[in-house]
């Protein structure tokens, strides 16, 4: 798998798991975080479209984290 394939998988589980938290109700810091893991996603377009894979791997992966750190107060984990 090279790295935009990688890139890819992650942007899909990404929209899995952002569906998974709009299901749910949050407050409005946790709403902040999602708001930024939204904004990291959006990054991650910018920098994969500049063949920037580096970067556009850790938006991603940042933005994986931030929704798993709602969905983990969820017990959605």
């Amino acid at each position: 798998m090279d790295a935009v394939e990688r890139i890819e998988k992650d942007i899909d589980l990404f929209a899995k798991n952002i569906k998974e938290i709009e299901s749910i109700k949050i407050d409005e810091e946790e709403g902040q975080v999602v708001e930024m893991a939204r904004n990291y996603r959006k990054d991650t377009d910018y920098y994969l479209e500049k063949k920037d894979y580096l970067t556009s791997f850790g938006c991603i992966t940042y933005a994986h984290g931030l929704l798993d750190a709602i969905r983990l107060l969820h017990e959605l984990i």
